[in-house]
């Protein structure tokens, strides 16, 4: 299944994806429903149907914390960084965690308006992010698929002069509308093996990254495994974990978005997430 955040008026109402319309779910948010028991959900399906192309899609997700992001998790996205940087390549032993806050979350095919005089070198970063469906800590690499809801798609814009100039990435990450997330979440059933899809990323028709799950330095297990220790992760949270080579900041010469540009992202068994970059 397909589930969905949609606008209705001034709010927001959850759903699935039944064929070519979507059926309303009784719950005052998407996270509501993922933090219910799975055997309860269904009871929340109502009989409510709204065409798919009447709606207007919002994030699946907002999470009641900062979205966990995983940082150099494709080899060749560490080669290419190190190398634009100048600096030798050294791999982590654990993962690299860095957080963008909620406030940079937007919908899919929405139009995000940056700050040119705040940042000359917006990029982008294709992800695959997944949603976590139950309350855990601690969880060993053989549980943590368990506590998995689904996964989605995830632009991580990044003002990549600031990410330097703060010598951390917290403000360089989480400028507003920098966090696009959708167009739904797909559930982990439907995907199945999520170290087996496809990733890539086009602006204006142009493929800029292209690679696969499977190439990721640190797995989705040993992610939640690790992240979960001592740190509880909570239903609806949202890790992002980490992009391909193809980069902006590592191209030669770089590239960054330019105003007027539709940036893409295509994740294999989940779908498109779509936007348009103004820049003023």
């Amino acid at each position: 299944m397909k589930y969905v955040s949609f606008y209705d008026g001034d709010r927001v109402r959850p759903g699935l994806i039944d064929g070519d319309c979507v059926t309303v779910i009784a719950c005052d948010s998407l996270v509501d429903y993922i933090a219910l028991p799975p055997e309860h959900r269904t009871q929340h399906h109502t009989i409510e149907r709204l065409p798919l192309a009447d709606v207007r899609l919002a994030a699946p997700v907002r999470p009641r914390k900062n979205v966990f992001c995983v940082g150099r998790n494709y080899l060749e996205h560490a080669k290419e960084g190190a190398r634009a940087l100048g600096r030798e390549l050294k791999l982590p032993d654990v993962p690299t965690y860095f957080s963008k806050a909620t406030t940079a979350i937007a919908d899919p095919g929405a139009n995000l308006h940056f700050d040119a005089t705040l940042s000359q070198e917006y990029d982008w970063e294709a992800e695959l992010a997944v949603v976590i469906g139950k309350r855990v800590k601690n969880a060993t690499e053989h549980t943590a698929m368990d506590a998995v809801f689904g996964y989605t798609c995830l632009n991580d814009i990044t003002a990549r002069d600031l990410q330097r100039a703060h010598l951390q990435w917290l403000k360089g990450k989480s400028v507003d509308e920098s966090c696009p997330i959708g167009p739904w979440i797909a559930d982990k059933d439907e995907v199945g093996d999520p170290q087996r899809l496809q990733i890539s990323l086009r602006i204006n028709g142009q493929k800029k990254q292209e690679a696969n799950t499977g190439q990721m330095i640190f797995r989705i297990p040993r992610i939640i495994a690790d992240l979960s220790r001592g740190l509880t992760l909570e239903p609806g949270d949202v890790i992002a974990t980490g992009t391909p080579d193809g980069v902006g900041f590592a191209r030669t010469p770089p590239e960054f978005f330019k105003h007027g540009d539709v940036v893409e992202i295509s994740i294999q068994k989940i779908g498109t997430l779509s936007n348009s970059v103004f820049i003023t």
